[in-house]
């Protein structure tokens, strides 16, 4: 996947709308997000897209909505994509999702993992993962990091994305 991002502020959640009689009405919702320039992003959620921290979202929130960006989309405005990953923002924690090679390093060449007994790694249903995460793509969790190229850090969690 080729993962692209767009932060902002919730302005908006609605049901997304289903086909009548469809027993998935209720389990879609749209997030209408808005950014400090004004720009606004529809983001389909539904019951696969992974919320870092179990977070719940309600308007007014900031967060950062992933997505595929070689996945079809409507030509609409304003743009509407199918979000794998929903992150709530919160201070002194910092997300990444990507794709990482068998150094640990992201597909745009921007961080590097440097694992620790302490860092936790778990699959989207929340039970451990047991193998080195190389080669995968992985929603990295991480504090601080080095000011070097790619910067580096040692991750709080990893969670892999199967």
């Amino acid at each position: 996947m080729d993962f692209q991002s767009f932060s902002g502020r919730v302005i908006r959640i609605d049901d997304f709308p289903g086909r009548h009689n469809d027993p998935l009405t209720g389990c879609y919702k749209l997030f209408t997000v808005q950014d400090r320039n004004g720009s606004v992003v529809n983001f389909v959620i539904e019951p696969e897209t992974y919320f870092v921290d179990h977070a719940l979202v309600k308007v007014g929130d900031r967060v950062t909505g992933y997505y595929d960006a070689n996945a079809p989309a409507p030509l609409i405005y304003p743009p509407q994509y199918r979000t794998i990953v929903m992150a709530k923002d919160r201070s002194n924690q910092f997300v990444k999702v990507d794709f990482f090679n068998n150094q640990l390093i992201s597909s745009d060449g921007s961080l590097k993992l440097n694992l620790s007994r302490d860092t936790e790694m778990v699959l989207e249903n929340g039970q451990a993962f047991t193998l080195y995460p190389a080669n995968r793509d992985l929603v990295v969790i991480y504090g601080a990091t080095t000011r070097s190229i790619p910067a580096q850090t040692t991750p709080n969690k990893i969670i892999v994305l199967c």
